[in-house]
């Protein structure tokens, strides 16, 4: 079936949630217009007043502290960059890797190098292989889209948990607008901090033993975590001019950063996950949403996209290779895993889902300040007044 395609990006009716107007240009474009009207269509000089404020506000809540900031870094363009702008502007962030054993080697190296020319220190969390293992097969076998939930909402789990652990107030994102605004709702599940749906999933198809060892977050401890211990995460490239093609330039001469040759292809699984099992099993290419946000960025022309889009998402031999190696990883035999991608999907709604409406987390809040005041005043912090 031809797919009809937007006259201005590059995404197409893979996407059921794509509408276009007169011109054809699609929902997507016009969202991602509206999104950025205050983002980066505005001046350099407000863009540079609100970078300016974010970094003293940044100083002043880490001041009297070892570190005033996290940076999770992946090795990936966007943290790479992000410890260049922390060192430039003076910041003191304790960086942090999680390691969820996917790491590429070349990954490991672009990491060694940013940590050890910009000086900062290195906190490694490394996940119990086996427990994450048990996770993402569940997921897998549940024949979910976002096979890539457990390891995105673990590495904000451990960044929120050390950021409590030394009292810091901000962990820098790398999220930015400029190469991250436009993706279909339905190429992902949004509900990344689905803490009910993360375990009903593991329950179903996985060891439930796994729950008891996993720092995983969900709504309500995202919840705690931003309003009573006051942590936030900081997009501060969406204060900056951001062109991820002269931001990679400055990463290899300053950094010896070296390129992965795709988005989040840093991590085997990921670079698996996008460019094997995601365009096989769902019909989705994840290449059509990172090719788009770099035209409306005005990085790539239209025709440069269409171009690229001609070529594999990744070579085919290395992903026969990856296959192997992942399936070897997993324990699976090369059939039974190819018997799981033949699988229909699955929506994630069909293992249930955490409600996180403002009245519930009203109602959480309010029960939550009640049992603090009793345990302050149990331990006679605070007393009734008389």
């Amino acid at each position: 079936m031809k797919q009809t395609i937007c006259t201005k990006c590059i995404l197409d009716t893979t996407s059921k949630l794509i509408s276009f107007d007169q011109n054809g240009v699609c929902n997507f474009c016009h969202k991602f217009d509206e999104d950025a009207k205050d983002v980066l269509y505005v001046s350099d000089e407000i863009k540079r007043e609100r970078f300016t404020k974010e970094i003293q506000r940044i100083k002043k809540l880490g001041e009297g502290k070892q570190y005033d900031c996290i940076l999770g870094l992946s090795g990936g363009v966007d943290s790479s960059y992000l410890a260049i702008i922390a060192k430039e502007q003076g910041l003191r962030p304790l960086v942090v890797h999680f390691d969820n054993g996917w790491n590429s080697e070349l990954a490991v190296k672009n990491i060694e190098n940013i940590v050890s020319r910009l000086g900062f220190d290195l906190y490694t969390y490394v996940i119990d292989w086996e427990l994450f293992k048990d996770a993402q097969k569940s997921y897998i076998k549940a024949s979910v889209l976002d096979m890539e939930v457990p390891t995105d909402m673990l590495i904000f789990a451990v960044l929120f948990d050390i950021a409590k652990k030394y009292k810091i107030k901000t962990i820098l994102s790398g999220y930015n607008l400029a190469t991250e605004g436009v993706l279909p709702r339905d190429w992902s599940y949004e509900r990344k901090f689905d803490a009910v749906n993360f375990r009903n999933i593991i329950r179903k198809h996985g060891n439930p033993k796994t729950l008891k060892k996993f720092p995983y977050l969900g709504y309500y401890r995202h919840h705690i975590y931003k309003n009573y211990y006051q942590i936030n995460l900081v997009a501060l490239l969406n204060h900056l001019n951001y062109k991820k093609a002269e931001v990679k330039k400055r990463l290899m001469a300053e950094l010896d950063w070296q390129d992965y040759g795709g988005k989040h292809y840093e991590s085997i699984w990921t670079r698996f996950y996008q460019g094997y099992i995601l365009p096989k099993k769902f019909n989705i290419d994840k290449r059509k949403a990172h090719l788009s946000n770099l035209i409306l960025n005005g990085e790539l022309t239209r025709e440069q996209a269409l171009e690229q889009m001609k070529e594999e998402p990744y070579p085919a031999e290395l992903q026969m290779e990856d296959k192997q190696y992942v399936c070897k990883k997993f324990g699976f035999t090369l059939p039974e895993f190819d018997a799981l991608m033949a699988l229909k999907e699955v929506p994630h709604a069909a293992y249930g889902q955490e409600t996180d409406s403002p009245k519930k987390m009203k109602i959480f809040e309010r029960i939550s300040l009640i049992v603090l005041f009793q345990f302050f005043y149990r331990f006679k912090i605070i007393r009734r007044p008389q």
